[in-house]
């Protein structure tokens, strides 16, 4: 019994440390529905902290932070609003959840 209680706990906090997007840097989450008209999108590490985001009654793809592709649109660049560095973005079928927000693509630094 033991030895069941002690698997248990380690299966759970494996589970909870795994990488939400496995090989990228960031995941960006879905769009956040605000009110009056803005959304947020948040951009997470590893550890589902928010590192970033962007806060917009606009179109996200013209704030500067996120690049877009052709429809179906999807964000296919992250460029930091802390360090600057560019990060190439695309879905990834290993991504996963930070709370309720549905990770839509994972980032990995391109070398700019």
């Amino acid at each position: 019994m033991k030895y069941l209680i002690a698997f248990a706990t380690l299966a759970a906090t494996a589970s909870q440390v795994s990488a939400i997007c496995p090989g990228f840097n960031y995941a960006i989450g879905n769009q956040i529905v605000l009110g009056g008209g803005y959304s947020r999108w948040n951009v997470y590490d590893d550890s589902c902290n928010v590192a970033d985001g962007l806060t917009t009654n606009g179109n996200p793809c013209d704030q500067g932070i996120f690049g877009c592709s052709p429809p179906p649109i999807l964000f296919d660049r992250y460029t930091s609003t802390v360090t600057g560095l560019i990060y190439a973005c695309r879905p990834d079928p290993n991504s996963g959840v930070c709370g309720s927000d549905v990770i839509s693509v994972c980032c990995r630094n391109d070398g700019n």
